[in-house]
């Protein structure tokens, strides 16, 4: 079996240097030694980056991140490709905002009609807003009827929890459940039910009126009963004198939790213990609508089941900011009953919803669902073949055009293996494929293309994957990542191990005795691969 190396996580890549020609050269020769044009183009925008990156330093926000260790200067994109200041064509495998392709033609000339013609808002009766609005629930299932119009996915996710907490307030009720990984949007009230965020880098901890049920661990087989769990969450919400939930909030597909697919009849499970308590139940479909999972439309239809709410976003509009969040009648009447008025500025703006509608079109018109179903097999079948050869990827998983690797130490500890999904993904990035890194360890390498991704681009991704496991990920590489990643776990268990005792009261001696038990567990794993080095020097 081959095995494979660590991301840079800091200082020096460890990645040889792989300088691609695009162009013929033209060689100069100066007092100072031999060069070409080429060489020299690529020094002048490498010069041209650093002070980019250097301007945007200066004068945006601190914490706005960068994907990867070089970043990209791009400077346009087309279909499933973006381009860069070089004229370098990057494959892109995860970008899922523009669902029908960057740039598309039909829905570029849609908003730019709408921009010349008329761009207000929904004070004012107007035919398109109507007509987009009757064509978007059409497609969903007999009873979700209503639409509002916001610009975001994390406004939509927003006003979802409001409507929410207004059918909850005469009985008081707040509180809400999520999953562990899920992330909602940027809002302080969604930040406040998005474990992803609050129990991350700079994130406060939970409030009081979130409750977190455990991520279904499909690679671990652990979590995997929705209904079981979900019985747990309110019990323990009981017994600590909260009322019962509001709302119970959850990604169709998790996307941030680490591209996990749901067990099937989770959701069911869940739904039925939420609604015997009278929680509403909202599908938060941002990241996997609109036909991307092959087999349906909607995500949570891969379920069985009909939310009270949806919440859409990103794709929605194929980059042009719009999102939406679709309801039962009886609950837009319910939010509505306070006499407060809804009002979004840009919410329903006439550009927004030739964006939409124009999505729609590019997605019947061209068999885009049809294609993310055809292609995404293609792509999970590969990358499950070539998972069978790495013991780094501990599970591929996904349905359609959304799909995720798990890196883990060694199939046999399954340990996290960040620093080697980002070397990976790094590698990648080189060869001009672009994926990313997702989940609550940073282990998984999320691939969610635009839905026109051909079966040539899927070939490309995947070979240029096995490439990168191959040919960048040596022996001389791997050992070092896959120690950063032991320690990674070590600490991780130490941390979760102090969480746990604060919060059932461990006693100090308890909580060193579970604490030694998990690292014992580590170091067996470090064992086992020490073990192999040697046998295999």
């Amino acid at each position: 079996m081959a095995t494979l190396a660590p991301a840079r996580i800091g200082g020096s890549d460890p990645r040889p240097s792989r300088r691609r020609r695009t162009a013929s050269t033209t060689t100069t020769t100066t007092d100072e030694g031999t060069s070409t044009e080429e060489e020299d183009a690529e020094v002048s925008a490498e010069s041209e980056l650093g002070a980019l990156v250097g301007m945007r330093r200066r004068i945006l926000g601190p914490n706005l991140s960068l994907l990867y260790n070089e970043p990209i200067h791009l400077v346009r994109g087309s279909g499933c490709y973006l381009v860069d200041r070089q004229n370098k064509r990057y494959l892109d495998a995860v970008n899922n905002v523009p669902i029908v392709g960057h740039s598309e033609p039909r829905v570029a000339e849609a908003v730019s009609e709408a921009m010349r013609t008329l761009n207000t808002n929904i004070r004012y009766i107007r035919e398109d807003y109507l007509d987009y609005a009757e064509e978007l629930l059409a497609l969903f299932p007999a009873g979700l009827d209503t639409v509002y119009f916001c610009n975001s996915g994390s406004e939509a996710n927003d006003l979802a929890l409001r409507i929410a907490r207004e059918v909850g307030h005469v009985e008081a009720r707040r509180d809400v459940v999520v999953m562990d990984g899920a992330y909602h949007g940027h809002t302080q009230a969604c930040i406040e039910i998005s474990p992803y965020k609050f129990n991350r880098a700079g994130g406060k901890g939970k409030p009081e009126t979130t409750h977190v049920m455990p991520l279904p661990d499909t690679c671990r087989g652990k979590g995997l009963d929705g209904g079981a769990e979900a019985e747990k969450i309110l019990e323990a919400s009981r017994r600590a004198g909260r009322p019962a939930p509001c709302a119970f909030i959850c990604e169709s597909l998790l996307s941030c939790g680490g591209q996990v697919i749901l067990p099937p009849g989770y959701l069911k499970g869940v739904y039925g213990a939420m609604r015997r308590v009278g929680a509403v139940c909202i599908a938060d479909e941002v990241q996997c609508g609109f036909g991307r999972t092959g087999a349906h439309f909607w995500g949570f239809q891969t379920q069985g089941v009909v939310p009270d709410i949806v919440i859409l976003g990103k794709s929605i509009g194929n980059g042009f900011p719009l999102s939406a969040v679709v309801l039962r009648r009886e609950l837009a009447e319910k939010f509505s009953s306070g006499g407060m008025e809804y009002f979004n500025t840009f919410g329903g703006c006439n550009a927004a919803v030739a964006a939409g509608h124009a999505v729609l079109r590019v997605i019947k018109q061209d068999r885009l669902q049809e294609n993310a179903r055809v292609v995404g097999k293609h792509i999970l079948e590969s990358l499950r073949a070539l998972a069978r050869d790495f013991d780094v990827i501990g599970d591929v998983r996904g349905i359609g055009l959304f799909a995720g690797i798990e890196f883990v130490t060694s199939k046999s500890t399954l340990l996290h293996a960040p620093s080697v999904a980002k070397f990976v993904c790094n590698s990648c990035k080189d060869r001009l494929v672009l994926v990313s890194t997702d989940g609550m360890h940073s282990n998984v390498i999320k691939i969610k293309p635009p839905v026109c991704f051909s079966m040539e681009e899927a070939d490309v991704l995947v070979s240029t994957i096995r490439a990168a496991l191959t040919e960048d990920l040596t022996e001389d590489i791997l050992p070092g990542l896959l120690q950063t990643d032991l320690g990674y776990n070590l600490k991780f268990q130490r941390e979760r191990t102090q969480q746990r005792a604060m919060t059932v009261s461990l006693s100090r001696g308890q909580a060193q005795i579970v604490g030694f038990c998990a690292a014992t567990a580590i170091m067996a794993g470090a064992l086992a691969y020490s073990s192999w080095r040697s046998k295999s020097c």
